[in-house]
């Protein structure tokens, strides 16, 4: 008999989510990773048991919360591509929303009221040169943005209305791999900057493009604050410990207050790796805000988070180092 606290973790074979999971197991918790494995990868699935379902499945994750005796839910089951978003917004909606209504319902049923959401800094939209914080408003400019401003809407009314507690964590650009490397960030296609750039650099992307080089930015490519994997799951534990001490939650950045071009990551994986990134140039992409940088001061006074691997180099470092484990050389050129 497992004595530790069940966690249900939607997407928990994703990239995020297996990071948490892994967290989780060293915290004390039971991870339950919850996933259809449409995107998540099965062999991410190490630290606790693994129920193969959907979030749109209300009955099945009343009875899996109910089998399990899960004391809380991380919501990591999402769809995340911006340019996929803007062009099948009914993809995002259903999914994204729906499916969270379906599982939040399903929480219901169980008795279950603790939720920690994946969340976004998209929710900013064009939020300006200054570092974003959480009073800003939320004026998103693409339907993924959108679709997790709704769940924030949505739970918001649900702790006033149910009793739940529910923290709404705002990512920045999640990056990096777990030191140990068993997992790391992986999807098909791949479409985030540093991943790409890597396979590019091993032979497996022909076409590594950078998307805009005339925004308002010192070099005029996109500048955004990019926090390590591993600091995103410390912080999905520590806002966990809080609503087990009967906190309500609420909505807070999860960030660095440090920003970085394309450019300037271009040059930190060259300087790791020893070579240049073969690349083109590419019109802006529609929904891309030319800037997005944290104010991570709430997350710090009050979940008492503190980005511990979220230097340049380290993240750089951890991610080149999983990519060269986990894909093949594709051309003797790349080594």
């Amino acid at each position: 008999m497992n004595d530790r606290p069940s966690v249900l973790v939607t997407g928990g074979a994703g990239y995020i989510g297996s990071h948490c999971c892994k967290a989780l197991f060293e915290a004390g918790y039971n991870p339950v990773c919850y996933d259809n494995l449409s995107t998540g990868h099965r062999d991410y699935i190490k630290w606790g048991p693994f129920v193969a379902g959907d979030i749109r499945d209300a009955a099945k994750v009343t009875a899996t919360l109910r089998t399990h005796d899960v004391v809380a839910v991380m919501h990591f089951a999402a769809f995340s591509l911006v340019g996929e978003s803007v062009a099948d917004p009914q993809k995002y909606y259903l999914n994204n929303l729906a499916g969270t209504l379906a599982l939040l319902q399903g929480m219901r049923e169980a008795g279950c009221f603790r939720f920690i959401l994946s969340s976004t800094g998209a929710v900013y939209g064009n939020a300006g040169r200054e570092l974003i914080n959480e009073t800003d408003r939320c004026e998103p400019i693409n339907p993924y943005g959108t679709s997790k401003w709704m769940i924030e809407r949505v739970l918001s009314d649900y702790r006033d209305a149910y009793g739940f507690g529910a923290f709404c964590l705002r990512y920045f650009n999640a990056s990096g791999a777990d030191v140990s490397g068993v997992i790391g960030e992986q999807r098909d296609p791949e479409t985030h900057l540093i991943p790409r750039a890597m396979m590019a650099l091993q032979g497996h992307v022909p076409d590594f493009s950078i998307f805009g080089d005339d925004y308002d930015t010192p070099d005029g490519t996109a500048v955004r604050d990019y926090i390590h994997v591993t600091d995103l799951a410390a912080a999905h534990v520590l806002a966990l410990k809080l609503l087990m001490q009967g906190h309500r939650g609420g909505s807070f950045n999860l960030g660095t207050g440090h920003g970085f071009s394309v450019r300037q990551i271009l040059a930190a994986i060259a300087q790791e790796t020893g070579r240049e990134v073969p690349q083109v140039m590419k019109p802006r992409r529609a929904g891309d805000p030319a800037m997005l940088v944290a104010n991570p001061g709430a997350a710090r006074d009050v979940l008492s988070f503190e980005a511990a691997h979220s230097d340049l180099p380290t993240i750089i470092r951890t991610a080149w180092a999983w990519h060269r484990r986990a894909h093949p050389l594709k051309t003797a050129a790349s080594s």
